[in-house]
C-alpha cells in the first residue's frame, strides 16, 4: 500500500495545498486542492473518493475532479464515500446548478458521474486487498477519520477534530497502527480560537496523543500556513516519547 501527500496544508499560499491523500492510483481520502497536481491521465485512474467532512479545503478539488474527467466517469462513476448530511451539504451549496453543475446527476440521473455511497461511523469498506474503516470526529460538522490497512501495515487519518476518546478508543483495538496522520491547525496561544473551531493546538494533543497505546510515526498535518515552524516547536516540547514528523505536500509512504 502506497500513500502519498497530495495537501496537507491550512490554508493555500506558494507551495501548498489543502487536504488530500491518495492511497495507491485509484482511492483519495480528502479531495482538497492538492489534486491539483496531479496529471489528467493520473486523475483517470481515480476510482473512489473517502471524505472527513464537507468543509472547503476537503472537498475543493472535487467539482473540478469531475468536470476534468467526465468522459471517463461517463463510463465508470467515481464513488464518493461519505456521511448523508456531507452529501447533502455538497448538493445543496456546490453541485446546485448555480455554483456548479450537478453530477450526482449528471449526464443521467440513474448513472451519474458522482455515485454517493453513503458511509458512516463504525462503517468498513474492503476489497480483495484494503480495509477502510470510518470513525467518528469531533469537529463543528459531521466529521469522519480513517482506519486503513492491508492486513500487513496500518495508517490512521483524523482529518479535522478537536479532542476526542472515540477515535483512541477504536485504534487501541486496531492490530496494528504504523502511521498516524494527525491535525494540529494553531498554536497554544489561540488554544480558544482551538475550542470555538474544534481544533487541535499542541497543549491539546500532547494530552489526547497520551491515550495512544501504539507506537506509529505521528504526521503532523493542517498547521497555519506561515506559523508552521512554530507550532510545530510548540508540538515537539509538548509531546514526548513519540516519533515526530512535519508532514508535506509530495511525501509518500510505502506500508
Amino acid at each position: 500500500m502506497r500513500l502519498e501527500v497530495l495537501g496537507c496544508s491550512g490554508g493555500i499560499g506558494r507551495g501548498l495545498r489543502t487536504t488530500s491523500l491518495a492511497v495507491d492510483d485509484d482511492m483519495l481520502i480528502d479531495c482538497g486542492t492538492g489534486i491539483g497536481d496531479l496529471s489528467v491521465e493520473r486523475l483517470k485512474r481515480i476510482s473512489r473518493v473517502f471524505l472527513t467532512h464537507a468543509h472547503l479545503d476537503h472537498i475543493a478539488g472535487l467539482p473540478l475532479l469531475a468536470d476534468t474527467i467526465f468522459d471517463t466517469l461517463n463510463r465508470r462513476p467515481l464513488a464518493v464515500h461519505c456521511e448523508d448530511q456531507t452529501h447533502e451539504t455538497l448538493r445543496r451549496h456546490i453541485f446546485n446548478w448555480q455554483i456548479w453543475p450537478d453530477f450526482f446527476v449528471l449526464p443521467r440521473g440513474r448513472e451519474p458521474a458522482l455515485h454517493h455511497v453513503p458511509f458512516h461511523p463504525g462503517d468498513v469498506w474492503e476489497d480483495d486487498t484494503r480495509q477502510v474503516r470510518a470513525i467518528r470526529m469531533e469537529h463543528t460538522v459531521p466529521a469522519m477519520g480513517y482506519y486503513v490497512s492491508n492486513g500487513r501495515s496500518a495508517v490512521a487519518f483524523t482529518g479535522d477534530t478537536t479532542q476526542t476518546r472515540t477515535f483512541w478508543d477504536v485504534l487501541n483495538a486496531q492490530p496494528r497502527l504504523d502511521l498516524l496522520i494527525i491535525e494540529c491547525a494553531f498554536g497554544n496561544e489561540d488554544i480558544d480560537v482551538c475550542r470555538a473551531a474544534k481544533h487541535y493546538c499542541p497543549a491539546m494533543l500532547a494530552e489526547d496523543l497520551e491515550r495512544l497505546e501504539h507506537d506509529p510515526l505521528v504526521c503532523i498535518t493542517h498547521l497555519k500556513p506561515g506559523c508552521e515552524r512554530e507550532i510545530f516547536a510548540q508540538i515537539e516540547a509538548a509531546v514526548t516519547g513519540r516519533r515526530l514528523l512535519r508532514l508535506r505536500g509530495g511525501e509518500r509512504f510505502d506500508l
